[in-house]
């Protein structure tokens, strides 16, 4: 059944079930928790339960019928979806404008509507202000699920009017049968990925890529190469994300998934630095130790917060070759000064 796909939130599921089977399903939630973990899966999946035309039991998606059929395609006229534009940087209000007119509407199968919109941390205050007038008073046979990564990110009227529902991190042994289920079984490959990922599915799946590991290589030499050259590292690294595809939404997320990897091996310096054996590679420890020894504990811990903050420029839409320029200098004048 469809919420056996859903790994590792076992107490979101008995939520909803407990609340459908009580007749106290609430008509907006709030999904909390990071990137990847499956907040929209969860939501769809939810969306699909409600629609489903021959549930197996309450709560359940027969995944045969045609609704079931519709919402699997994308395409279920009651089932609906509002993200933010990828050349935007908050939620545009004629989006939400026309995400709520949609959901106003009168169903078009079973008298029941579901709307997710994602990117709820992106709200301006008019595109906040449009919805809310639409959480106060949902159409009747309306379900609102709303996308988030964390609370803080909310505006109080928007939070004040929706059910909190927190979801954590995959445990380990989730995230490695998810990747398992998705043809990834090399041994080496999945503890890497568990590693890297911190819980999420999403972030593993998009750090399986050869190309990226056989990057980090080569940044990883470029830096602790006897006399690092700035500029042509640079060129390397702008010309590697625009390889990503001619979209920037595509070659943001290679930017963000090449910083990633860069506080990865920063990260096992800085165990080496402290006296603690690194997770990585053997192929790469002598290297990761020459950066240790010369860029000491501070001289990592510096670094690690430039890459912070370019990770941070990169989802903020600054222009990325200027965000790789400005970090490949940094990360080479710190190896060449010390």
């Amino acid at each position: 059944m469809s919420w056996d796909r859903i790994r590792g939130h076992d107490a979101v599921r008995r939520q909803f079930e407990t609340a459908f089977r009580r007749g106290r399903l609430g008509q907006a939630y709030l999904f909390v928790g990071p990137a990847g973990v499956g907040k929209r899966m969860t939501a769809t999946e939810l969306g699909k339960a409600l629609l489903c035309e021959s549930p197996p039991r309450p709560l359940a998606a027969c995944d045969r019928c045609q609704a079931c059929v519709l919402v699997g395609a994308g395409t279920h006229p009651d089932l609906f979806t509002c993200r933010k534009p990828d050349d935007k940087l908050e939620l545009p209000v004629d989006v939400v404008r026309e995400f709520t007119d949609r959901l106003g509407l009168k169903a078009s199968r079973r008298g029941r509507k579901v709307g997710i919109l994602e990117d709820a941390d992106d709200f301006n205050d008019e595109s906040a202000n449009c919805f809310l007038k639409t959480l106060e008073e949902p159409p009747p046979g309306s379900l609102l699920i709303l996308l988030a990564t964390s609370e803080e990110a909310q505006l109080p009227t928007i939070l004040s009017r929706c059910q909190v529902v927190r979801f954590q991190p995959l445990p380990p042994d989730d995230l490695r049968t998810v990747l398992v289920d998705n043809g990834i079984s090399d041994p080496a490959r999945l503890e890497r990925l568990i590693r890297m990922a911190q819980g999420s599915v999403g972030q593993a799946l998009a750090l399986n890529d050869d190309s990226l590991w056989a990057f980090r290589g080569t940044l990883l030499a470029s830096i602790t190469a006897a006399k690092p050259d700035p500029v042509a590292l640079a060129e390397t690294w702008s010309r590697f994300i625009e390889e990503a595809g001619k979209e920037s939404a595509a070659q943001r997320q290679r930017a963000s998934l090449v910083i990633r990897l860069v506080l990865d091996f920063l990260g096992q310096s800085l165990r080496l630095a402290l006296g603690t054996d690194p997770a990585c590679e053997p192929a790469e420890v002598d290297q990761l130790r020459r950066l240790a020894d010369l860029l000491g504990q501070d001289g990592v811990v510096d670094l690690i917060e430039k890459c912070v903050e370019a990770d941070y420029h990169v989802d903020r839409r600054v222009q990325l070759a200027l965000v790789t320029e400005l970090l490949a200098d940094h990360l080479t004048r710190s190896v060449s000064a010390a």
